[in-house]
């Protein structure tokens, strides 16, 4: 049985949005721009109102334009949030979130060299930035650069105790050296920090990787808590579930799973396995078919198949 991972591939590390001096008057628009709780597109619809507008000069202006930036980059609009970035250092070439968050641009684009030479000019301007440490640490550890990851994530974290994703990144980094002792304090202050599905999801699978099944059920089981509608703990919880022999329970899961990602080839998988060992043959059939519709050549699905005679 494959095991879903609910940690992301690449370390997830929040941009900055750019501060910028306050005025009596910014208007709705003005608003938006800068609110660190706007979305992307919300970002990028009044960044853009108010760069439209000519309301805005000097480092307001760079803000906007840093701003939207940010917005495009989260939209994965990485040509166009790079020309905007480009625009506000050419308003303001003192701007350290402008550099941290261009960095960010080249971190997606895979150019790490150049991303991390993005963060050091951040640094060199405000060395107290938490986010540009967290960020050059991400380009580091993706290029191999462990020790230099960490001492990152540690420097984010002295400038800002309070700064969750520094925790996070620092905790995945002590997860993949197989450090389960300071992975777990790190994703239990990230969980004290800001508790979302991802925080217990990534500390539940580390609970699960060091064989603390029950504790890694019971952080699933938060995050199915916290965004029931997400799948991904429902997948998890029902693997757990099924290593610990809770075959309907981890079939009950799983049917949520499928509900909420029905693309998703080890749900379908692993429930066929559920079904399998609770006598279903033809639901498990059917299942490990499914599987093998969506990736073909699946090997548990076939062995599976093989092992009912209907293969």
């Amino acid at each position: 049985m494959r095991v879903q991972l609910g940690l992301m591939a690449l370390l997830a590390v929040l941009a900055l949005v750019a501060p910028v001096p306050a005025a009596a008057e910014g208007g709705p628009a003005w608003e938006a721009c800068v609110r660190l709780t706007s979305t992307p597109d919300e970002r990028v619809q009044a960044c853009s109102t108010v760069i439209d507008s000519k309301s805005e000069v000097g480092r307001r202006l760079a803000g906007a334009y840093c701003n939207r930036g940010h917005g495009l980059t989260e939209k994965r609009e990485l040509d166009a949030a790079l020309s905007d970035l480009d625009e506000a250092l050419r308003l303001d070439p003192n701007y350290a979130c402008a550099y941290n968050n261009r960095g960010r641009v080249y971190s997606f684009k895979r150019d790490y060299d150049r991303a991390i030479a993005e963060y050091d000019r951040a640094i060199k301007l405000d060395p107290s930035m938490a986010v540009a440490y967290s960020n050059r640490g991400e380009s580091r550890y993706n290029k191999g650069d462990i020790d230099g990851a960490l001492a990152d994530f540690d420097a984010a974290i002295t400038h800002d105790p309070s700064y969750a994703m520094a925790y996070a990144n620092r905790g995945y980094v002590y997860a993949r050296k197989h450090d389960t002792a300071h992975a777990l304090a790190d994703y239990t202050m990230r969980i004290k920090l800001a508790p979302d599905l991802l925080a217990y999801i990534d500390r539940g699978n580390v609970y699960r990787d060091s064989e603390q099944l029950d504790r890694a059920a019971a952080d699933y089981g938060e995050a199915i808590r916290l965004a029931p509608t997400d799948a991904r703990g429902w997948r998890n919880r029902g693997m757990i579930r099924l290593y610990l022999g809770d075959n309907k329970g981890g079939l009950a899961d799983y049917d949520k799973a499928l509900q909420y990602d029905p693309a998703d080839v080890f749900s379908w998988n692993n429930r066929g396995q559920a079904r399998m060992r609770l006598g279903d043959t033809k639901g498990a059939i059917a299942d490990f078919r499914k599987a093998l519709e969506l990736k073909p050549g699946l090997q548990t699905a076939q062995d599976s198949l093989r092992k009912l005679g209907a293969l």
